[in-house]
């Protein structure tokens, strides 16, 4: 059950220094191209999608991104001790499938624990009473087991059944067992939420039942939406006229493309607001909201026409974006 090492860069495409202006970037450009809804070959896109996913999961987040490169061009590279992801007294070790993140993810990056715990067992990952060498025969509940799960946006707004497997490795005695089952991700899956697989945690012993599973849902970074709760968030680039005149805009929400009016005299940042188009809020039922977020953003380049215009505006406008205030020569 070896863990293969993952070159995140490599997988977007970019320099090991890269900022992370540049890795947003790259992810936006690849996320789109392999998006499953808008890639020809679904099933490798699909792949592809995940796996650009990952990458762009760890290097954006300036922690993971920390300790990813520390561990150099693979994890026994790293400091002392960190090419092992579990104690050495654990007896069991766990691998996921059909989460959406690799076995490397899941060992080293994962937001829970791979390894199941119980302090009930004596404050051990694996052992306690009524397991070998640990002491009088005494049933125990099996360990529960976190990791992580990773959903995109579509499955988190209409829900879906996904086919997970669980293989676990008994460190003493080299035996391998492997289950699957058929995991049900309801509609408006926030991220962060848990969701609970009962008995599909670490077998008990002595006759007691097994742990539970728990899959920590992780959104699928998307080219076009964040998501804060229920609520959806685009980000739109628009020319300064529009934000200051207002305009017109055609604009995609997780339901399709709706029109909006941008108001006259919008400042950049502006946060315009559509009830219930956000995702399902589950048991307590109707919608979260969908934000449009303005970004004014300049011309790169101008034309000599155009850069006369703005020099027109500028002799002529009474816009002042800093107070006036009489200045006066200073002589040396």
């Amino acid at each position: 059950m070896a863990t293969d090492f993952k070159d995140y860069y490599a997988i977007l495409g970019v320099a090991r220094d890269a900022s992370a202006d540049d890795i947003k970037q790259a992810f936006r450009k690849l996320a789109r191209l392999y998006h499953p809804d808008v890639a020809k070959d679904k099933a490798t896109a699909e792949e592809r999608f995940k796996e650009i996913n990952e990458a762009n999961e760890v290097l954006s987040d300036p922690e993971k991104r920390k300790k990813y490169d520390l561990m150099g061009s693979g994890p026994g590279e790293g400091p002392a001790g960190f090419g092992s992801a579990s104690p050495s007294q654990d007896e069991h070790e766990f691998h996921f499938g059909g989460t959406g993140f690799s076995d490397f993810f899941e060992r080293y990056f994962s937001g829970g624990s791979r390894f199941g715990f119980n302090e009930d067992l004596g404050g051990g990952f694996g052992r306690g009473p009524g397991r070998p060498g640990a002491g009088p025969a005494a049933a125990q509940r099996g360990s529960d087991i976190e990791g992580d799960l990773l959903v995109t946006l579509e499955e988190a707004m209409h829900g879906a059944l996904r086919p997970v497997s669980l293989r676990s490795l008994d460190r003493r005695t080299g035996e391998e067992k492997a289950r699957s089952f058929t995991l049900r991700i309801p509609p408006g899956a926030t991220d962060g939420r848990r969701i609970r697989v009962p008995g599909q945690g670490e077998p008990g012993w002595g006759g007691a039942p097994g742990g539970d599973l728990f899959l920590r849902v992780r959104h699928a970074a998307h080219p076009d939406f964040t998501t804060r709760e229920s609520d959806v968030y685009h980000e739109l680039d628009v020319a300064p006229w529009e934000a200051v005149l207002g305009a017109e805009v055609v604009v995609p929400t997780l339901d399709g493309t709706i029109k909006l009016r941008i108001p006259a005299h919008s400042r950049n940042g502006l946060n315009i607001r559509v009830r219930s188009r956000g995702l399902p809020k589950g048991k307590t039922g109707g919608r979260g909201d969908f934000f449009l977020v303005l970004n004014v953003v300049l011309p790169a380049e101008l034309g000599q026409q155009e850069r006369a215009l703005w020099e027109q505006l500028r002799a002529s406008s009474s816009f002042h974006p800093r107070p006036l205030r009489e200045t006066k020569a200073t002589s040396s």
